[in-house]
């Protein structure tokens, strides 16, 4: 993706303070960033080095929650504790330190732990717009994700034990205008050109000097008269070289333009058709069935669908968006502008059909906006919906996690760390205290027994190795500040993801390995 240019020479403070990002995420996401709040539930080394990922590139507010305070323990591996602070809040103390990366952003605490706030103040949490929680026990775990879950809160919850580290994204629903592609098509429209780009093409005298879409153009077309067809394009490898072969007969050595024009024979034709993710998008029970509650994503959706259905011919709003080419100035901001205007115009027939939705039930005209229309068309290749699961679905029987596991021991892999890590968790919920923290051979003994049950409640008979389990135990529950920096890193990247409604997060659990420097993303 191309990098935004400055609205002018002169940025204001804010702009200048956050331009890098900006360059990343535009203006927009910097907004979306700046507005959204986030609550931390438990002070630890992972999850504040989560909030100051966000609390950096200017997060609009966070809170604090946790009940207990500093003990002298804390200090080894968390910058964002200090002496000071020993026997006082650690939400407090927590809440100070982080806020003091960036005075823009504005910082709360709750001296209370995520237990007492789920029994006394449910809906505390309804407020935020995300919440990241870290290295809690089994079952309060599952009812802060349970809580979420209903209040329709994504719930982002990371883990870090020793060399260890995981995160496990829980969402109800994410709809994703840009994803940002790693490779993306333009769409130049060659094989059914519109009016105004038709009649430039024929009316525009092919030079050295003009773009290479042009150059294209003109073989494209000679090589369609020598088809039964004439107004086919090249599909298979034989065609286009023999378009190719065309374009290189007719050029000198000093074209730049021709030679642009054979490079982009392999990716010129083909982008305004539907993609099946598009196709699924448009057959969705939500795009079908609009309501008063819909997402804004759906009644665009909608609108979007009507109009390739009625208006388009079955192909997508035009872009506007066009690759650079070597050419004079004229030619290409000639060409620049005919683009730019009829993917306007594609944008303004879909932004008149959000409002008849709206209109239809009974939503105020400004739900949407013209400049979120013409994003949406401009980006509607790329539209993504994910919906997830939630975590207490890991537990059960019919948990995604079964396929991973093999018959007859889970071995040392990191879907293994991944599920001694879960047995963990279980284990400070039934023993009250850290597997490894006193008596580390009799603690290996219980969080086998109690790994072999969990596996046996998921309905397989696989066994653990022995050997991921004492080094979950030897850990003593201890973090390393190294991991928790790099599982924090990668998590405050997924809650921006989030947050900007840019990019695809994570779907759903990504686990990290310090020892073996292994990361995989899986879906359970």
């Amino acid at each position: 993706m191309s990098s935004p240019a400055p609205k002018s020479p002169e940025l204001s403070d804010k702009s200048k303070k956050y331009d890098r990002q900006i360059r990343l995420w535009g203006e927009h996401g910097q907004t979306l960033l700046e507005a959204a709040t986030i609550c931390l539930v438990n002070v630890t080394a992972v999850g504040c080095e989560t909030a100051k990922g966000l609390v950096l590139p200017g997060i609009g507010g966070f809170t604090v929650a946790d009940g207990s305070t500093v003990k002298e323990e804390d200090l080894g591996n968390n910058f964002f504790l200090d002496a000071s602070y020993i026997g006082k809040s650690k939400a407090l103390a927590c809440k100070q330190l982080l806020q003091e990366l960036n005075p823009d952003v504005n910082g709360d605490y709750v001296d209370e732990s995520v237990d007492y706030l789920l029994e006394n103040r449910p809906n505390f949490f309804d407020s935020f717009d995300l919440v990241i929680a870290s290295n809690l026990n089994e079952k309060t775990l599952l009812l802060l994700s349970k809580r979420l879950w209903d209040s329709n809160v994504p719930l982002l919850y990371c883990r870090s034990l020793g060399m260890m580290g995981t995160i496990r994204l829980q969402i109800r629903e994410h709809c994703i205008v840009e994803a940002h592609p790693d490779n993306p098509q333009f769409d130049l429209r060659l094989d059914h050109p519109f009016e105004a780009l038709r009649g430039h093409l024929e009316n525009t005298e092919v030079t050295s000097k003009v773009p290479w879409l042009l150059v294209l153009h003109k073989y494209l077309r000679l090589w369609q008269k020598e088809q039964t067809d004439g107004h086919k394009t090249p599909k298979n490898y034989k065609e286009k070289n023999q378009l190719r072969e065309a374009i290189r007969k007719e050029m000198n050595a000093d074209e730049e333009n021709y030679e642009e024009a054979i490079k982009a024979v392999n990716t010129a034709f083909g982008a305004a058709t539907v993609p099946a993710s598009l196709k699924a998008i448009f057959e969705d029970e939500a795009c079908e069935l609009l309501t008063k509650k819909s997402n804004v994503f759906w009644i665009m959706a909608k609108a979007l669908k009507s109009f390739l259905t009625h208006d388009n011919n079955g192909h997508l709003p035009l872009p506007g968006v066009l690759p650079d080419m070597t050419a004079n100035t004229d030619s290409y901001i000639a060409l620049q502008n005919i683009y730019r205007q009829q993917a306007l115009q594609d944008a303004d027939q879909v932004y008149h059909k959000c409002q008849d939705y709206l209109k239809q039930l009974s939503l105020p005209p400004d739900t949407i906006d013209e400049r979120s229309v013409r994003s949406f068309c401009r980006e509607a290749a790329g539209l993504t919906v994910m919906r997830g699961t939630r975590i207490a679905e890991d537990y059960e029987r019919n948990s995604r996690l079964l396929p991973l596991v093999e018959e007859n021991e889970v071995q040392d892999n990191l879907t293994a760390y991944n599920f001694a890590l879960r047995a963990y968790e279980r284990f400070l919920s039934e023993c009250g205290h850290i597997p490894g923290e006193c008596t580390a051979e009799q603690d290996i003994g219980r969080l086998k027994t109690i790994a072999s049950k969990m596996l046996s409640d998921l309905g397989t008979h696989a066994t653990i190795s022995d050997d991921v389990l004492h080094e979950i135990c030897r850990y003593g529950g201890a973090e390393l500040h190294a991991v928790s920096a790099f599982i924090g890193g990668c998590a405050a990247q997924e809650v921006i993801k989030i947050v900007t409604k840019q990019y695809k997060p994570i779907d759903n659990t990504f686990i990290y390995n310090a020892v073996s420097t292994e990361s995989v993303t899986l879906k359970l």
